[in-house]
């Protein structure tokens, strides 16, 4: 399996959930809405979920083997830390940057 792309949809400056991901997997099927969150020991990925009717979240799509989900959290996290890089030079430039607020509950 080969992550071929990485799209930076949201960043968000503040609250847990720090980015909206898709990926593209061999060039031929896409994963949208993979959040990445900061956690208490760092960034962490969370993938698709949706509310079941007694309040939990169960993921939609998940990887299999412990090595794949690390395949992907590393290369999703280097995007997101150079997504964070090319928002914060933009910033400083006075470009808006890539920075959206959206609030937690929007992503429910």
């Amino acid at each position: 399996m080969v992550i071929s792309d990485v799209r930076i949809r949201k960043l968000c400056e503040s609250g847990k959930m720090r980015a909206i991901v898709s990926i593209t997997l061999d060039d031929e099927f896409v994963v949208h809405d993979i959040k990445v969150i900061q956690g208490q020991n760092g960034y962490f990925i969370a993938m698709p979920s949706r509310k079941t009717n007694d309040g939990e979240f169960k993921d939609i799509c998940h990887p299999i083997k412990a090595s794949v989900r690390e395949q992907l959290e590393k290369t999703i996290l280097k995007a997101f830390e150079e997504a964070l890089q090319e928002n914060q030079a933009s910033q400083e430039a006075g470009d808006d940057g890539l920075v959206v607020e959206i609030e937690e509950e929007d992503l429910v």
